[in-house]
């Protein structure tokens, strides 16, 4: 179980997901790992500093990406349109071709000094009144993290239409409302947050419908993805058999141990194999299981005895789920 929990959340499960999404086959781990090399040295490359001279705004920037960006600006455009001008205007009265200066001033508009390593191009003097006259300026976006700019929870938005709310709270009862999206376990959440924000990621970055989970179809967008859940009534968090472990981050059953378990782990625990309707199996953590004919009736009701985690919101999102008429899970039912 920690091996596959440490696989959903290795970088190449996701990597492979994402081609899935594709149509596109995955790759192994060896060629995962040679690619990943392959792209941070390309980063190591945009990124290594420098020190970039414009001459024009006497400004200096400290990687190509920033200098790139600065030469696309509307200002550094306005500013080199400017000295173009003022050049042909103090050129025209002897008798220059005023077109042909500006011409050539447009042409050497890119120069610029460069200064790497061991490899002075100015003199000291030179050098010493650019610093003093030039501000270093950051442009890069590459330094922005859009990683999840996309997310809907990020944004306070539904998971499975376009609503908006103030804030996650808001947000939770909106969709329980109109979409009778409830939390599996929610006593046991310790990671709200973080939830939410992973069934973001696998409908807007993995296209994956929440109920069907891998096992279901694939779809070739966000949108449509939040439209065959509607459709289908899958708005809904499967929470059993392998996607347990998938989700294991999320939650703590600590509390669920029996007393002794709790202070000593390493204990070992009596427990009888069957009751006395040889219809239920109680685990050595506590819980009880049903049998499988069984299954559409333990699904119905929700365990009366766990604990109630501490924190503010899920205190709050309980005390919504009892107002929309949610009920606790008896002793019975599969956990």
């Amino acid at each position: 179980a920690d091996i596959q929990r440490q696989h959903y959340k290795a970088d190449w499960h996701r990597y492979n997901l994402k081609r899935k999404v594709a149509d596109l086959p995955p790759v192994t781990v060896e060629e995962f790992q040679r690619r990943v090399l392959l792209q941070r040295e390309q980063d190591h490359l945009e990124t290594t500093p420098i020190n970039v001279h414009c001459k024009i705004c006497r400004k200096s920037f400290s990687s190509q990406n920033a200098f790139e960006n600065h030469l696309n600006s509307k200002k550094h455009k306005e500013t080199n349109i400017s000295m173009v001008e003022l050049e042909v205007d103090n050129n025209t009265p002897n008798n220059l071709n005023g077109e042909n200066v500006y011409v050539n001033k447009i042409i050497n508009v890119s120069d610029i000094t460069k200064i790497q390593g061991n490899n002075p191009i100015v003199n000291d003097d030179v050098a010493m009144q650019q610093d003093s006259d030039s501000d270093i300026e950051e442009v890069d976006s590459d330094e922005w993290d859009e990683e999840y700019k996309d997310n809907p929870i990020a944004n306070n938005n539904c998971l499975f239409c376009s609503h908006h709310s103030r804030n996650t709270v808001k947000n939770l009862k909106h969709m329980s409302l109109e979409h009778s999206f409830f939390i599996p376990d929610v006593e046991y959440l310790v990671d709200l947050k973080g939830l939410l924000m992973y069934l973001g990621e696998k409908v807007t970055q993995g296209y994956m419908c929440l109920w069907c989970s891998e096992k279901g179809r694939s779809f070739h967008s966000a949108d449509s993805t939040k439209q065959h859940m509607v459709d289908k009534g899958h708005c809904k968090m499967l929470h059993e058999g392998e996607t347990l472990a998938e989700y294991a981050d999320f939650y703590d059953y600590s509390s669920s141990y029996p007393p002794d378990h709790q202070d000593n782990p390493d204990a070992e625990v009596t427990v009888p194999v069957l009751d006395d309707s040889d219809y239920q199996l109680v685990l050595p953590s506590g819980a009880t299981i049903g049998h499988r004919s069984l299954m559409i009736y333990y699904r119905q009701n929700l365990d009366p005895k766990r604990a109630v985690s501490p924190q503010k919101k899920i205190h709050r999102l309980l005390a919504q789920y009892k107002a929309l008429g949610w009920t606790e899970t008896q002793k019975e039912a599969v956990v």
